[in-house]
């Protein structure tokens, strides 16, 4: 009887241990599972999260397009010359005012145009003219992003005036130069007043006289422009305008446009001399269709 109990009493205790070893082995599975469960759930999300931040990017690089006759001023970043490049050669601009089409900033200031030369030919005895044919690919914004660009060069002129820049700086303000004359000589009561007064005449006129120069060279330029059949110009402040076309202030070249393969090229040449565009030459620039990012065209 006794031998009978004991077995019992060791299977009993045998059995208990098994089942709490076979709970502890189906929690810790539960457990695992879950746990894997959790981390497929947030790579889950993490690829969704990527994926829509991806789709967001790409279609609001989509959205960045230009309308067909938007215009864009720029000044090239590096000189270009028929005689020393070669197609193929990276051509290099920066815009010098934002760029906005159907009321959004499309294109800020200071963003980088990038392009390509189509040809470079250079005068010699057996060719009398030399050219320049340039394509303008894409602008690169700020923050990197990418725009496909389909523009021809509307109007160049030489870099901005020296002349109107030198004068028209507040360092040459007749009343600034007054004032510091005065003040620097305010011990000896009106002499010093009467002085920096003088000064600020002398200031303003010389002022005068700076501008009024710089506004007989832009009207030199302009009527020099406008006689190669060139319209608009620049403005008092020596820049191209908007609606200004042909070329300003760079005697001997031409300005026209040349279609192959579909690309649109802007083409300078010259019947006199080498064809050369000094870093700083402005341009402005015409969109003739929407660009997006997919690069289709709109």
């Amino acid at each position: 009887m006794k031998v009978t109990t004991l077995l019992l009493t060791a299977g009993t205790i045998l059995f208990s241990s098994s089942a709490s070893y076979a709970q502890a082995g189906a929690q810790a599975s539960s457990s695992a599972s879950s746990s894997t469960s959790v981390e497929a759930n947030k790579s889950g999300v993490q690829a969704s999260n990527s994926t829509q931040t991806s789709a967001s990017a790409s279609a609001g690089q989509k959205s960045a397009t230009l309308s067909s006759g938007t215009t864009l001023n720029a000044v090239l970043s590096q000189p270009v010359d028929a005689k020393k490049n070669k197609p193929g050669d990276q051509v290099t601009a920066k815009t010098t005012e934002t760029v906005k089409s159907e009321g959004k900033v499309i294109i800020p200031r200071g963003s980088r145009l990038i392009g390509h030369l189509t040809e470079c030919k250079p005068r010699n005895k057996e060719e009398k003219e030399s050219a320049l044919g340039i394509v303008f690919d894409k602008a690169i914004l700020k923050g990197g992003q990418e725009i496909p660009l389909n523009i021809t060069i509307q109007a160049l002129a030489a870099a901005q005036s020296a002349v109107s820049s030198s004068y028209g700086g507040d360092d040459l303000s007749g009343g600034a130069m007054g004032s510091a004359r005065s003040s620097g000589r305010g011990a000896i009561g009106g002499l010093g007043s009467t002085a920096g007064a003088a000064t600020g005449a002398v200031a303003n006129t010389a002022a005068n006289v700076g501008g009024a120069a710089g506004g007989a060279a832009n009207s030199t330029i302009n009527a020099a422009g406008a006689t190669n059949g060139a319209i608009g110009g620049l403005n008092a402040a020596g820049q191209l305008t908007s609606n200004s076309q042909g070329v300003f202030g760079l005697q001997g070249l031409n300005l026209s446009s040349s279609v192959s393969s579909n690309t649109q090229a802007s083409v300078i040449t010259s019947t006199s001399k080498n064809v050369h565009l000094d870093s700083a030459t402005q341009l402005v620039l015409v969109a003739h269709a929407s660009a997006s990012a997919d690069g289709s065209r709109q």
